[in-house]
């Protein structure tokens, strides 16, 4: 900390004026965040966890058509980010793109509670039998939801990464908080959505969903009022670079350009300003790295180009997208498999006894609670107990490398789809000794069964999940974190795309010539075993790309010089890989 008691990173306030290091930021600013985000959790997954049920039950839409609007949802809702944190790296920033992305969110979430409370917005339904709704009505239904999607997408990859910048990586002790910050980021949005699954999902079921989705929206409103209040203490990073991604694509460019000159013998002969630029500019460099080598080519310092000579560092930060981009690749199959939580596992607990006592019955989206449960209660665990254990055998400041953590995570994901495919195997025996066919007889099974597969999703979570956003913000290139935070979001997204494309092409195919459908309407005369075969054979072939890739990965190794002296952001010793 210097002599003046202002944060060593180059951060402002609001107004650009630098801050105080002992007045701002850290987790006194991110309280006023994690607040934010587990209301915002809350209302996500008070949708996303029993949209399903609704889209069956009120709109009457048939299996495959129901898991494929929602997967399609899902999928807009993550991918849209991309978009949000283009707008924030390039030109509003994260603060402003947040608060206007927030407003539409809300205006989603009122629309969506009238289209399923206001009677003319919604179908007409008697003893608990829905007519089949209007155009209008399907219009209104969607257009709510797909502003929500809209919202979103200038929400989630900013409010996340702001919450990282409330920590100075120049300076050790915040360093060092800034660890944990998104194991309990994540632990707060876990809690959201644990109400959610947990007491949304009964009200919307039993109580009416007009009450179901007001609850949420209410709270989405709150928890705004609750973001401004904490205004005073945010920290803001300075945007070094204009257009981030104006340079990614220059670096390609010029790399094309000199593709015939002759390559660099030695890093040193590739272009790169001297430290005092860095110093006065407070950016950070990067030091070369020996991947993607062809792209070494838009830094040589030449006068046969005809163009100017790129930066190391601008050409490091396009090999760190590239690599991204390759780990990115592998984690597709994985959102795959999360993406059953909220469809296929909820059909499936639907034919499944849900009572518990006499009267009272479970929603079988409600055991979406016990992925969230068994991430709460594994977050702590790791990261109080699994990270000190591993740092003192690794001497890693994160117990292990941010890949090891992903490749933990795939490979209880594997397990839980093989038990998946085991329980309905058990579910399909049972529904056949009893001689159950039909679409709304129920199988005497306990829903509990499915358990297993839900609690392993959630102790995988704790381990991909949270390990993939933390990987894409650490090894993001600086300008571009936003924007990094997006490879996670659009892996989820184009994760519940893929979902969809599967479950319509294994239903046409499997359905083909009147033959059995693997993923019918009636789930008690399908094979959702066969499919969840399907899903963990693509997942075991996954993981072997996934090693290949990650023992190709080099981590990012980056310098900040400040008053003359150097500090590292890869560890507490000088290029510490993690």
């Amino acid at each position: 900390m210097d002599s003046k008691g202002y944060t060593q990173d180059g951060t402002v306030n609001l107004c650009g004026r630098p801050v105080l290091s002992d007045k701002t930021g850290k987790w006194k600013a991110c309280a006023f965040l994690v607040a934010y985000e587990a209301f915002e959790r809350m209302a996500f997954y008070g949708i996303a966890s029993n949209l399903v049920v609704y889209l069956t039950t009120q709109l009457h839409e048939d299996t495959v058509s129901s898991v494929r609007n929602v997967n399609n949802w899902s999928g807009a809702v993550w991918i849209t980010p991309i978009l949000g944190a283009y707008i924030a790296d390039s030109y509003l920033g994260r603060f402003w793109t947040f608060a206007i992305s927030s407003l539409i969110y809300v205006i989603g979430m009122i629309l969506l509670t009238m289209a399923v409370s206001v009677k003319m917005l919604k179908p007409s339904c008697e003893n608990g039998v829905c007519s089949k709704a209007t155009t209008t009505q399907i219009a209104f239904f969607y257009t709510s939801l797909y502003i929500i999607g809209i919202g979103a997408g200038g929400t989630k990859p900013n409010i996340s990464t702001f919450g990282a910048d409330q920590f100075d990586d120049l300076n050790p002790h915040e360093k060092k908080l800034k660890a944990s910050f998104f194991n309990w980021w994540m632990f707060s949005a876990f809690t959201g959505a644990l109400f959610a699954t947990l007491g949304l999902v009964y009200i919307q079921e039993n109580l009416g969903w007009g009450l179901g989705y007001g609850i949420p929206t209410v709270g989405l409103i709150f928890s705004l009022i609750i973001f401004y209040v904490g205004t005073p203490l945010y920290r803001h990073k300075v945007r070094r670079t204009r257009k981030p991604a104006r340079d990614l694509l220059r670096v390609v460019v010029t790399a094309l350009a000199n593709a015939r000159l002759d390559p660099p013998t030695h890093p040193s002969e590739l272009h790169e300003l001297d430290q005092e630029y860095y110093i006065t500019t407070r950016k950070r460099r990067v030091h070369h790295t020996p991947v993607f080598r062809f792209l070494d080519m838009a830094a040589i310092k030449t006068e046969k180009s005809t163009r100017q000579a790129c930066t190391v560092t601008q050409v490091e930060g396009a090999k760190l997208v590239l690599g991204m981009c390759m780990i990115w690749a592998v984690t597709l199959i994985p959102s795959t498999i999360w993406a059953q939580i909220n469809t296929l596992f909820v059909k499936q607990g639907t034919t499944l006894d849900r009572h518990l006592g006499p009267t009272f019955q479970i929603p079988a989206a409600s055991l979406g609670s016990f992925v969230t449960l068994s991430m709460l209660i594994s977050v702590p665990m790791y990261d109080r107990y699994f990270v000190p254990l591993m740092h003192r055998r690794t001497g890693n400041p994160r117990g292990i490398t941010l890949l090891q953590r992903l490749g933990v995570g795939f490979v209880i994901q594997i397990l839980a789809i093989a038990v998946a495919y085991a329980v309905e195997v058990r579910r399909i025996r049972v529904a056949a000794a009893h001689g159950i066919t039909g679409p709304e007889q129920v199988v005497p099974m306990s829903i509990f069964s499915l358990l297993p597969q839900y609690v392993l999703l959630g102790v995988a979570d704790v381990f991909n999940a949270i390990g993939l956003l933390e990987f894409f913000y650490d090894q993001s290139p600086e300008d571009m974190q936003s924007l990094g935070t997006t490879f996670f979001t659009s892996g989820i997204g184009v994760g519940n795309f893929l979902n969809s494309f599967l479950v319509t092409v294994v239903d046409k195919v499997t359905g083909r010539g009147g033959g059995r459908s693997w993923i019918g309407k009636n789930v008690n005369d399908s094979h959702l075993d066969y499919y969840y075969a399907f899903l963990f054979l693509l997942s075991a072939l996954n993981l072997v790309v996934f090693l290949l890739a990650s023992n190709k990965y080099v981590y990012k190794v980056e310098s900040a010089e400040v008053e003359g002296r150097q500090q590292f952001n890869d560890g507490k010793t000088l290029g510490l890989q993690v």
